[in-house]
């Protein structure tokens, strides 16, 4: 059997070229432009990137976007007016405080300050909630984009067996909504769960959110399946490299660990998921493209309701 590997950039690419394409006709028709603002606090390395990443993707689509890098002994009072503020701002569409914060920093107060109606990453309770009840909702921007890669891979989700691995609020529990949206028939499992291998390789569609790196191992995978690999873990382990990685990605990966220290790798061990999934996800190239893209669409998607288009 081959495995068709899905690739989180071409669909990513897409899905901003509507984007791109949508806010052209936003301005043209009503004269304005969605507005993205984002926070960041301190200096954490990744969060410099990720928070680049996005200012740069929303310039690249025509979404104008404010990046407010504040020092690391910002106050939790300074960094909740400036979340108020940004609420008040009628010129903001979408806001989003990077995480993580400095520990002295209440990151759930700061979460829940942010209006419903701005919060594009799809964190606030209310928006959680609406999302559980199958409302319209800003949906939290990763289980939206696994959706999105099966959707237009043409995959099937209606009537069948979904099994997530990991329950966290970012990414587990909504993808859980919104496969049940789909009318799957879900089943979430964690760290608690007893015979894991004999849940997960039922599964017609395995979603591995879980942080930990090649987990899933040939045994929790069913022949056939399709394999969602939300995980991003560095690896370093030259002596493990050739169980890990498939023949003709091994010499690339070891090269990568010799120049970098470390490759990427997601919670799939992926040279068992291309002996024995129908369809997989790679890391990088898979579901982390579509993070940033699901962002910018719940940011022009909040223009729009919030400005009644």
């Amino acid at each position: 059997m081959t495995t068709r590997i899905l690739s989180g950039k071409t669909i990513a690419d897409a899905i901003k070229s509507e984007i791109a394409a949508e806010v052209k006709t936003v301005e043209i028709e009503h004269g304005w432009r969605p507005c993205l603002a984002a926070v960041r606090v301190g200096q954490d390395p990744a969060s410099e990137v990720y928070v680049g990443n996005k200012v740069k993707t929303a310039a690249e689509l025509g979404i104008i976007s404010e990046h407010h890098h504040l020092p690391v002994e910002t106050s939790h009072e300074d960094l909740l007016a400036l979340v108020h503020d940004l609420n008040a701002n009628n010129d903001v569409d979408g806001i989003l405080v990077q995480l993580p914060l400095p520990r002295h920093i209440n990151e759930r107060e700061i979460l829940e300050a942010i209006d419903p109606a701005k919060d594009v990453d799809g964190f606030h309770p209310e928006n959680v909630g609406r999302l559980s009840l199958g409302y319209p909702s800003l949906v939290p921007c990763t289980p939206a984009g696994v959706v999105e890669i099966l959707k237009r891979s043409d995959i099937e989700i209606a009537g069948k067996h979904a099994v997530i691995v990991g329950r966290s609020n970012i990414v587990g529990k909504p993808l859980a909504m919104l496969l049940l949206k789909e009318n799957a028939t879900v089943t979430i499992c964690h760290s608690r769960t007893a015979d894991l291998a004999e849940i997960t390789s039922q599964a017609d569609i395995l979603v591995a959110a879980i942080g930990r790196a090649g987990f899933i191992r040939g045994e929790h995978i069913g022949a056939g399946s399709t394999v969602i690999d939300v995980g991003i873990n560095n690896f370093s382990d030259m002596e493990t490299a050739s169980e890990m990685f498939p023949a003709e990605d091994l010499e690339k990966r070891i090269a990568t660990i010799e120049k970098r220290g470390s490759t990427l790798v997601g919670d799939v061990n992926p040279k068992d998921a291309m002996e024995k999934a129908a369809n997989f996800t790679p890391v990088p190239g898979g579901v982390g493209l579509l993070t940033v893209a699901m962002l910018m669409k719940n940011t022009v998607t909040a223009a729009k309701m919030r400005r009644k288009i």
